[in-house]
């Protein structure tokens, strides 16, 4: 009696050229999944990225904050030119006459001539040296030029602030080369997103409050805008700006590392026997 032995032998082939990944039917490689991981984070970070650009296009007052009644301070507006194809030609600053700002000085600034327009108060303000019957209320920049991606610091010295009221609102026309102007006069209401427009807010604190910064603060404004020129860029020098970047650039991340996760899962899930 004889016996046949059959021996099957399991051929098996492995492809080390390509590894692919099956999820719910559709195979798709890791390289095609870590560029399209790729192309969303970058999208995400240049979105973060713009907003933060048009953020930093605001006209601004420097510093932002003075105790009420401060004296002998320097107030810098800030105007960026957000226009990618004209100029910007002429800035209009107006002051509150409810709330004046007594003895206002405009500092020269090369290449713009300054024109200053004083208004009669309606309630006279008292000080140390006397009553005050007029006041500051609109100062005019002309014949200098801000070119797209650019700003300009224009300085006005104060002699005193007023005491009676939180905030001060210097609504700004931005007047640019093709005759379009920009209305910088919206005010947020309270708990409400900053609006399209806003006009600069000078926060005025208790006095006493955070003395010495405040002091600080309007001691280094003159020093700041004097090394600041017609070649600075607007966003070079916004906060904002930078922590909304550091933000783009941290979605990216996560982003690739999510996409290198997945090709990884799915590898080990593809080499699990059946």
């Amino acid at each position: 009696m004889s016996t046949t032995c059959t021996t099957t032998t399991t051929s098996s082939t492995t492809d080390t050229t390509t590894s692919s990944t099956t999820v719910a039917g559709v195979t798709r490689r890791p390289g095609t999944v870590l560029r399209r991981a790729a192309a969303v984070a970058a999208l995400a970070a240049a979105g973060v990225l713009a907003a933060a650009g048009a953020a930093s296009a605001h006209v601004t007052v420097h510093p932002e904050s003075y105790a009420k009644g401060a004296t002998d301070g320097v107030l810098t507006f800030r105007v960026p030119n957000e226009d990618d194809a004209v100029t910007t030609t002429e800035v209009q600053v107006f002051l509150p006459t409810d709330h004046p700002v007594l003895g206002v000085l405009v500092s020269p600034r090369d290449g713009w001539t300054a024109s200053v327009k004083n208004t009669r108060l309606k309630t006279p303000v008292k000080t140390d040296d006397g009553t005050v019957t007029d006041a500051v209320s609109e100062i005019t920049w002309t014949g200098g030029k801000i070119a797209a991606g650019q700003f300009e610091d224009f300085d006005v010295a104060f002699g005193q602030l007023p005491d009676d009221v939180g905030r001060l609102t210097f609504k700004t026309l931005q007047t640019y080369s093709d005759g379009k102007t920009v209305r910088w006069i919206e005010e947020a209401a309270a708990g409400a997103d900053e609006p399209e427009n806003p006009a600069p807010v000078l926060e005025l604190t208790a006095k006493g409050a955070d003395r010495a910064a405040q002091d600080g603060a309007g001691a280094a404004a003159p020093s700041a805008s004097a090394k600041s020129s017609a070649s600075s860029t607007a966003s070079g020098d916004d906060s904002t700006a930078r922590g909304l970047g550091a933000a783009g650039l941290a979605v990216g991340v996560l982003g690739l590392a999510a996409a290198a996760f997945a090709v990884v899962r799915g590898r080990s899930a593809g080499s699990r026997p059946e």
